[in-house]
């Protein structure tokens, strides 16, 4: 009979120990230890620590990606309300997790990003992909009127995107969600009542006066 597969079981507890230790933190003698397998599981599976972190990135994503299809995606929803509950339940997620981890796509971002070009890559692609979803719910927002028609909604979503790794990092560090419940109240009591628009002749944002929408 052919051995069982570890490979399940390593990125499984693999990703735990990478989300609380970090890409550099954590050794391959640790992932093994926490999945319970001999050392040499882990090169039968994965070429490298490279690529099996970038295996456990892509794992780590499609949580997010099926939190997008329920939430921003989500076309039976009336978008803000949508999106509401994509960062509502992002900031549920991190503080189930544990804020003293944050997030593992910013993680990676600021610390496996300067070890692996293929890395920082990927997550550049993850981030694109993400500020894409926000952009989608925020042109159907405009399209419903619940956002005036003159916003911008690309340059608002990676606002949004940037901003709130900003924030997961900052909650993160103090070990506590003000930082990250302060964007959300702020994206909604200013930002999307306030849009800020990109001028392109100066290069840069800026916050002008819309005519209200029926949502204000």
């Amino acid at each position: 009979m052919p051995k069982p597969s570890h490979r399940e079981t390593i990125l499984t507890e693999g990703l735990r120990v990478v989300h609380e230790r970090g890409f550099a933190g954590a050794s391959v003698r640790d992932i093994t230890q926490a999945a319970g397998v001999p050392q040499g599981s882990f090169t039968n599976h994965f070429a490298s620590k490279e690529a099996f972190c970038l295996e456990v990135l892509d794992r780590y994503f499609d949580d997010t990606r099926a939190l997008i299809s329920r939430t921003l995606r989500n076309d039976s929803l009336p978008p803000l309300q949508r999106f509401r509950a994509f960062l509502d339940a992002t900031a549920k997620f991190l503080d189930r997790k544990g804020l003293e981890n944050g997030c593992l796509i910013g993680n990676f971002s600021v610390e496996a990003s300067d070890h692996s070009e293929i890395i920082r890559q990927r997550i550049v692609e993850i981030f694109e992909e993400l500020q894409q979803s926000v952009a989608y719910c925020l042109r159907a927002a405009v399209k419903v009127g619940e956002l005036s028609p003159a916003t911008e909604c690309d340059e608002i979503a990676g606002f949004v995107v940037a901003s709130q790794q900003g924030a997961i990092l900052r909650s993160k560090a103090e070990r506590t969600s003000v930082a990250i419940e302060r964007f959300k109240r702020i994206v909604f009591s200013t930002l999307l009542r306030n849009p800020v628009v990109f001028t392109p002749k100066r290069g840069a944002l800026s916050q002008r006066s819309l005519k209200a929408s029926p949502s204000s």
